[in-house]
């Protein structure tokens, strides 16, 4: 019975009001729990919109010294920007910082990264919440499958590049918090997933797998952070969350340029049950606000999953890594690898 209550907790909103409390004792959480933020400074990719804007709107109501907005739109980040000011006012809209970048483009992303320390001596809280949803095949133009390139490798190089900051902050005695955005959908990835090569990265599987294996990554790489990283600075924590099934431009959309009928079952049959921002980012803020764990894969409210068998293949996880580390290296070669660009494994 409880892992129906679970099921349910984790994914649906909207028809079950308070769903959090039918999370067992210890897992349960609401955004009121959110304790008071005031001094920190988070980075919130994607944080504009859907459980990104979730996730900038509960920072902000809970004081937040300072954050920066990644994501692509600037239209987007207009409006998000202007709701903030209209609903909560102009101090708080005054420390919101949007910077513009594509995360597939891995030298733009780099370069963003060193704007942001320029502008901040601490990094407290980072989401990695942007990504390329359930949608047909593409490359990016340094030719690696988008999914992958947008989901996974565009958020190692955020973080690679941030980890000075993240670090210091951590030896002043603060927790930091890392936080990749997975889902569920990552169970999903091909059976015949090693992460060996970059023919490998760019086989079309279809939409949903395609979908599902960069989240497998995600979540590979949280946990990879978690064994590295933790074990050598204990003040920072780096976790993987699930959402459950959300109302965002991705399910409501962005589903129709893989699935222009069926997407339909998601876009409208599935909207009575789809949580809203705020319900789809209650574990996104567990983790980056209160948990004392690392290495997690954590479904609404504060449930731990184990996730796939894939996503606990340690060797699958280095494997991973290595050929991220590997395919960003020559990709970015003559802008960046060559010119001694500080591109931190951990």
């Amino acid at each position: 019975m409880q892992a129906v209550k679970n099921t349910i907790a984790e994914n649906l909103g909207k028809i079950v009001p308070n769903a959090h409390e039918l999370a067992p004792e210890g897992q349960r959480f609401s955004l009121e729990e959110v304790p008071d933020l005031s001094g920190k400074v988070a980075v919130v990719t994607g944080g504009s919109e859907g459980i990104g804007y979730g996730c900038t709107h509960t920072l902000l109501s809970h004081n937040i010294k300072k954050l920066f907005i990644i994501s692509k739109g600037e239209d987007i980040a207009e409006d998000a920007i202007k709701a903030i000011r209209e609903e909560m006012g102009e101090d708080k809209a005054s420390r919101v910082q949007w910077m513009q970048c594509d995360l597939s483009d891995w030298e733009e992303t780099g370069k963003i990264a060193f704007k942001i320390s320029e502008k901040t001596d601490r990094i407290d809280i980072l989401i990695n919440n942007a990504a390329r949803g359930i949608m047909t095949y593409q490359l990016a133009k340094n030719g690696i499958d988008l999914h992958m390139a947008t989901n996974h490798i565009g958020h190692v190089v955020l973080t690679s590049h941030l980890l000075p900051l993240l670090k210091s902050t951590a030896k002043k005695g603060d927790k930091v918090r890392l936080v990749q955005l997975g889902s569920n959908i990552h169970e999903q990835a091909p059976k015949e997933t090693k992460f060996e090569s970059v023919d490998e990265l760019n086989t079309d599987y279809g939409p949903q797998i395609q979908y599902g294996r960069s989240k497998l990554a995600t979540i590979l790489y949280a946990k990879y952070l978690a064994r590295h990283l933790t074990s050598q600075h204990p003040n920072i924590l780096s976790n993987a969350v699930h959402p459950g099934i959300v109302e965002t431009r991705q399910s409501a959309v962005h589903i129709h340029e893989a699935y222009p009928l069926l997407g339909y079952a998601m876009s409208v049959g599935a909207a009575p049950f789809k949580k809203t921002q705020f319900e789809g980012c209650v574990s996104a803020m567990f983790a980056a606000t209160k948990t004392d764990k690392s290495g997690q894969y954590i479904c609404p409210p504060a449930i731990v999953e184990p996730g796939s068998d894939k996503a606990n293949d340690v060797e699958l996880g280095e494997r991973l890594m290595d050929l991220t580390w590997k395919v960003v290296k020559e990709k970015t070669k003559s802008t960046s690898a060559d010119k001694g660009c500080p591109f931190k494994e951990y």
